[in-house]
């Protein structure tokens, strides 16, 4: 007969309670609690170049053991093995003591000393960050996680080895550091192992050549002592609602009550809205149970009706939502007016205020009709220039360049859609760029091929949200700080200018006379759907516009390309896009097939949730796919396929949005 697995306060689990308490009772319960994390944790570790940097670090250490195996006990008596050695090196080093239990990334020992090293995939500027204490004397907030997670380390391996000095240290891509040679990223590869019965295959990371006198003396990861830090922390009284207040004291409450399975009842909070333990109606269907939904019943005695009507938590970009929380006002019936006091601020459309009271009120009608400023966007429209071109950008930054002379998690460009609409309406899919090539930095390229498709007009250009303008823009600072510069380097930054406006790391200041359009500031100032509920997401607006446009309906309800279609596309042929399911349309989104054949819809879903600022997601992934896992030649193709629909329906989706307020406002 099996023994359950020892319930352990691991490290992630800590990091967890942290965030909030009550989530240590609802964690590891996949049968029985709905959770929006990622399921394959790979996945994620992939896109934000996790494993590589992982792999980097263990390179340096070239005796370096690797402690293997997932067994709790097997992994503790080959650590314990290991250091009985004078001098000794252990990856992922299993140490416990009495209800803790932690695999440290790197532990070295010399002698009496264990240095204990964490590390991760994040950047470090020694500038900017220094010995993350900020002016006011506390840690700043950035860097609390992650320092938190090492002080746990650092608590649990000073008592399990008492006779040992523990220091402890952060192991980080160093910003300031050059890559010293080209294809340092490719020594970095993704395999799969052989599929066990009635399991998927295991991805897991593989470094496939030795790392070169250069690389091993010019360094991209730089190890910081946080020893100091860690102290402050064991020493400081955090704040919290219930339960001890001191670090060693709450590890204790932590471990006690997650040994026990026993549920800690939490105060709710802000940090409610982006709490995993959600469940989708499909996934209450299956029987999957919502942690989120137990503790506000718990708080705020709410029942199963409560949660079907809009919450404060939904309220767009609200700052006062704390306070109706403390008040345990948490429904969007219980807000007046005077708890957001709409105020406008001088600008044509609504103020950000304004637009939070008229979320709020819209909420509360039955009828759920759209509310456009249709003079002020009318006012707007007059004002663009034909023919409308409609841009959408994916990009990455990755942990490891892969050129040299490049830094860690410096901006690559590796893909953008243009749709074009001229006055009488003919809308055309003009063009597209998307590098797969491994080892290639694509963006003057990029840059390039865009300058070709838009300087032969004037025409206005659109972007949806900031994500466009500040891609350009450290293209732009790129440019500018190249040793050895295109010869078209003055001709690209000339381009970049004119489209788009100074950001706030830019060294100079312009305005471009051409400054790409915001249709996502449009939205916030003069369109509200209730059906988004509150979300400015073009993958929230898309679907809203759809079903309140009888002309969209009627437009793309039919076959569109090709033919007698009229609209030329570079990558659909008969494709419907107004299908309807039930009453609603079905989101185009969710009418193309997944990008990645072994991956989970729940995971896909995950990735491919979008927001205003375009951060991660699916095509994020799908790049780094391409760039690090073995793969053949047909899952490429289908890979690179799937990125060019996507991006194309990016523009398509701001097309369907301008062609809707061109209807509404005439």
């Amino acid at each position: 007969m099996n023994q359950p697995a020892p319930r352990y306060l691991t490290k992630s689990r800590f990091k967890l309670g942290m965030e909030c308490p009550a989530k240590l009772f609802y964690t590891g319960k996949e049968s029985v609690y709905a959770n929006e994390n990622l399921e394959d944790s790979f996945l994620a570790a992939l896109a934000e170049g996790g494993f590589q940097v992982g792999e980097l670090a263990k390179a340096y250490f070239r005796d370096g053991k690797m402690i293997d195996t997932l067994d709790y006990d097997e992994a503790l008596a080959q650590t314990n093995e290991l250091l009985q050695q004078k001098n000794a090196v252990v990856f992922e080093a299993a140490i416990r003591h009495e209800g803790l239990f932690i695999r440290v990334d790197i532990l070295v020992k010399k002698g009496d000393r264990l240095d204990l090293i964490e590390v991760k995939a994040k950047s470090y500027d020694a500038k900017a960050d220094g010995d993350f204490i900020g002016q006011k004397g506390g840690i700043v907030s950035r860097w609390k996680p992650y320092l938190l997670d090492v002080a746990f380390q650092r608590w649990v391996t000073t008592r399990a080895f008492p006779k040992l000095k523990v220091f402890a240290s952060l192991m980080l891509a160093d910003k300031a550091s050059a890559c010293p040679t080209d294809g340092l990223h490719q020594k970095f590869r993704v395999v799969s192992e052989k599929a066990k019965p009635g399991r998927k295959p295991r991805k897991h990371a593989v470094m496939t050549a030795p790392l070169t006198p250069d690389e091993q003396r010019h360094r991209m990861l730089c190890q910081i002592s946080v020893d100091d830090v860690c102290r402050v922390i064991e020493e400081e009284t955090f704040k919290v609602t219930s339960g001890p207040a001191t670090f060693a004291e709450r590890i204790e409450w932590f471990a006690g009550h997650y040994k026990r399975d026993e549920r800690i009842v939490y105060r709710p909070s802000t940090a409610c809205a982006g709490c995993e333990f959600k469940t989708t109606p499909e996934e209450k269907a299956r029987g999957l149970k919502s942690g989120f939904e137990e503790c506000w019943k718990q708080a705020f005695r709410w029942k199963d009706k409560d949660f079907e009507v809009p919450n404060i938590l939904n309220i767009w970009n609200f700052r006062g939502k704390a306070a109706l929380i403390d008040e345990n006002r948490v429904a969007m019936a219980d807000v007046v007016e005077a708890d957001i006091q709409p105020e406008s601020d001088g600008e044509p459309g609504l103020s950000r205020s304004e637009r939070q009271w008229l979320q709020v009120k819209m909420a509360r009608k039955p009828d759920k009709k759209l509310w456009v400023d249709k003079s002020a966007l009318k006012r707007e429209m007059q004002q663009w220039k034909f023919p409308l071109h409609f841009i959408d950008f994916e990009t990455t930054r990755v942990a490891i360049p892969f050129n040299r002379g490049r830094h860690p998690y410096e901006l690559v460009a590796f893909q953008y859609s243009h749709h074009v609409v001229e006055k009488d309406g003919q809308v055309t899919h003009r063009g597209e760029y998307l590098n797969t090539e491994r080892g290639v930095f694509p963006n003057y390229e990029f840059v390039r091929r865009l300058k070709e498709e838009l300087e032969g007009d004037e025409g206005s250009v659109f972007r949806y949200a900031t994500h466009e303008n500040s891609t350009l823009a450290a293209i732009n600072r790129q440019l500018a700080g190249e040793v050895n510069p295109p010869k078209d380097r003055v001709a690209l930054q000339q381009f970049i200018r004119s489209i788009t406006t100074s950001t706030k790391d830019s060294v100079e200041q312009w305005n471009g006379k051409r400054t790409m359009i915001d249709l996502c500031e449009m939205v916030k100032r003069y369109y509200y759907a209730p059906s988004t509920n509150g979300s400015n997401s073009i993958k929230a607006v898309l679907p809203a516009v759809l079903n309140q446009s009888g002309y969209l309906k009627k437009k793309y309800s039919q076959p569109i390309y090709g033919g007698k279609g009229t609209i030329r596309s570079l990558n659909f042929e008969d494709k419907i896009w107004i299908r309807m399911q039930g009453d609603q349309v079905l989101d185009p989104y969710k009418q193309l097939p997944k990008m990645f054949a072994d991956v989970s819809d729940h995971d896909f879903e995950r990735l491919n949730a979008d927001d205003e600022l375009k951060d991660g997601g699916a095509a994020m992934t799908a790049y780094a796919r391409m760039q690090f896992e073995e793969m053949d030649g047909k899952e490429r193709e289908q890979i690179r396929a799937a990125l060019l629909r996507y991006c194309e329906l990016d523009t398509l989706a701001m097309v369907m949005i301008y062609e809707a307020w061109a209807e509404l406002v005439n």
